[in-house]
Order: C-alpha cells, then structure tokens, then sequence
C-alpha cells in the first residue's frame, strides 16, 4: 500500500543506460530512457532531464502498487513537451477541437499516435501532470481498463508530488473531496453500480458515467471514493490488488469491467461492502475536520480523544506541524516531558511558530527542572516575537530568578 512518506529511486544509471539525445523531425529534440521517449519542441530542450526523471520515478511508484510488466508494453510511452503556451494550444486544439490547460494524454487505436502533451511551466502543469501521467501509465497496459480504476487512481494519485530539487516523490492522500463523496454515497451510488458502470447500457445522457470518454464529476470523485476505501481497508486491499490480474490488454471496458466484478464476487459479499463503505466515508476524516476534533476535545479536557484526533491528523500529513504542537501540548499536560519535547522540535521542524513553540518548549523544560535551557528558549521565544513574548518572558525569567 502507498504510504505517506518520501520516494527515492537510483535510476541514474537506468536513465544513462537507457537514453539518448537525438534530432526528431521537424527540428524537435527527443530522450529516450527506460520506458519513456520523449519529443521537446523548440525551447523545451533543457526541461527534458528533470522531466525524464520524475516520469521514471512516476512509472516506479505506480508500478509498486500495479506489478506490471514493462516487457509488454509495445512501444516506450511518448511525452511531447511545449515551453511556448500558443504552440501547446495550437497543437491541442488542431487534435481536440479545443485546448487543455497544463497537460493531456491524448490516447488513440494507433499506438502510435498516443502521447501526454505537456505545456511546461504552465500555472496548470503540476496538478495536470499528476493526473494525466497516471493515465496514460495505466492505459499503455490496458487500454481500456474499468472507468472505476483509471479515473479514481488518477485522482488518488493526484498528490503524488515531485521535488525538483530533491529529484523525490512525495504522496499524502488529498481527502479534499471525501465530503462531496458522501453525498454522493448517500444518493444510493453503490460500490456494485461504480463497478459495474461500463457494462450497463445508460440511456439517460443527464446520468451517464461517460459520454465519449468524458466522465461525470459525480462518478469521477465516487471512484476516487472507491479507491481510497479499498486502498485502506486491511480486509479488501487483497481483493483489489487480485483484480489488477484479470485485466485484459484485448478487452473492451466492459469486459474489463466484468472481468474484475467476476474476481471480486468471489470473496466479497456486496451487501456487506455497501456497508462497509458508507462507513468508511462517514467515519473517515479530512485534516480539517481531525484538526478541529482535536482541538475541541482538548478544549474540553478530553486528552486521550485529543491525542487520537492528532495521531491521525499527524499520519494524514507528517509534514505539517499542527498536530505535533498539539500532541506537545497533551504531553505536558500529562507531564511526560519528554514526549512533549520531542513533539514541539518536530513541529517547530515543520515550520511552526518559532516563537509560539520556543516559548512552549521553555515551559516545558523549566517545568521539568530544566532551567538553564528553559530560560534560552524563553528569550528566544521573545526576541523572535518581542510583541507577543517579551513582557511574558520578562516576567516568567524575573520569578525563575
């Protein structure tokens, strides 16, 4: 299962193994590396190394989760990238009718022709990319998998996010959208009608999950629903993986569909999964919504409830410093000093308040007769914000005097 936590993949050798630099028609200059060639149009030349490198460890990251085998793919998955914003739309539009912000995997019979296009350095790129690269992995092995699976990944797959700088991968599950999921969910979308959406004839166009392969919001989001249920559920999580075993290069969508349905039907009862689900969605929690239980239960002196809300929200988004400073704050009130150390320096880590956690620590350590380091967080806590801190301090190092 994906986990919240940096990617790192050795592929310099891979990508010195496999590449090379060559003049494509039309003036365009072309990389090749282990699964990828890809075209730069005029301008776009230098982007090409950095982009290689995060589509290599894109293909990594969803292939720990797929177990593909990249020996099938008939050809090397093509990118085509645009530094020049009119030359992208022109390009596009001559080929959709009409242009797509950021990028776009354009996919076709002949495979040949199919490519993610990229507008580099686009306002769009970053989101578009996540999204699209998805697509376009997953459709180079089956080109007509169940709608369910390639739009609810490519969603969940949305915040799996590149640092340039670091050359990392980095995924927290966005649950942006779990609100609008349940209400969804409870206009009766079942997890049997999301499954089997590409195998019913639908007749009404104002309800239909695809109308030439552009997909309500409504389905869109209910498979990412779908997605995020089985991807954290220890009791399903097998089932889905199993399914990825049926899915057939030769097959249409619905059969594909049905495929995976046939699969599932063999250890799952559907009653107890529309269950299973609506619980999942009622119970599961966006960082929001924890941050605020967390603070409401400590608030009202509730800690344990108050450090469960924050152990969570902390395993949603380790990086965010929010819920270590509150976890600090629950230690100190329990006085486990130690624990609420170590929780404000993470947090502080993180990018917190410097002054807000630097007085917070000086309390802690005072508190656990720790005085000399007590009083250096102390005025650090006021010089890094003299208007909020300095009386405070100047009072507080006056009586530890």
């Amino acid at each position: 299962m994906i986990m919240k936590k940096k990617i790192g993949f050795l592929i310099a050798a891979v990508l010195l193994a496999g590449s090379l630099s060559a003049q494509a028609s039309g003036g365009a200059s072309s990389h090749r590396t282990a699964h990828y060639e890809f075209i730069a149009e005029a301008g776009a030349e230098d982007s090409l190394p950095y982009l290689a490198r995060e589509m290599e460890l894109r293909f990594e990251e969803y292939n720990r989760l797929f177990r593909f085998n990249p020996a099938v793919l008939p050809s090397p998955l093509r990118v085509r990238v645009f530094q020049d914003p009119a030359a992208y739309d022109s390009y596009i539009s001559a080929r959709l009718g009409n242009s797509r912000a950021g990028a776009v995997y354009l996919h076709y019979n002949n495979i040949e022709r199919r490519e993610l296009v990229i507008n580099r350095g686009s306002a769009e790129e970053a989101f578009m990319l996540a999204h699209q690269a998805f697509i376009q992995f997953f459709r180079g092995f089956f080109p007509n998998p169940p709608s369910w699976m390639r739009e609810g990944f490519a969603i969940y797959f949305n915040s799996l996010d590149f640092d340039p700088g670091e050359e990392t991968l980095a995924f927290e599950e966005n649950l942006d959208w779990l609100e609008t999921a349940r209400n969804i969910s409870s206009r009766n979308l079942s997890p049997r009608e999301i499954l089997l959406r590409d195998t019913v004839q639908i007749h009404d166009i104002s309800e239909a999950g695809s109308i030439g392969g552009i997909y309500s919001r409504d389905f869109q989001i209910a498979s990412w629903a779908l997605v995020s249920f089985f991807m954290n559920s220890a009791h399903h999580f097998r089932s889905l993986t199993d399914s990825f075993m049926v899915l057939s290069p030769q097959f249409s969508a619905a059969q594909n569909s049905q495929e995976v349905m046939n699969r599932l039907s063999l250890w799952i009862d559907f009653y107890d999964l529309d269950v299973e689900f609506q619980s999942y969605l009622d119970f599961r929690r966006t960082f929001a919504e924890l941050m605020e239980n967390g603070a409401r239960s400590f608030a009202a002196g509730d800690l344990t409830s108050a450090e469960l809300s924050f152990l969570i929200a902390q395993s949603q988004r380790p990086a965010h410093f929010g819920p270590y400073y509150y976890l600090g704050l629950i230690y100190y009130e329990g006085e486990l000093f130690d624990l609420a150390e170590e929780s404000f320096l993470l947090s502080l880590e993180h990018g917190g308040d410097e002054a807000l956690i630097s007085f917070a620590l000086g309390l802690n350590a005072v508190s656990e007769g720790r005085t000399g380091e007590g009083r250096s967080w102390l005025e650090r806590a006021a010089a890094a914000d003299p208007d909020r801190y300095r009386l405070r301090v100047e009072t507080l190092l006056e009586r530890l005097r």
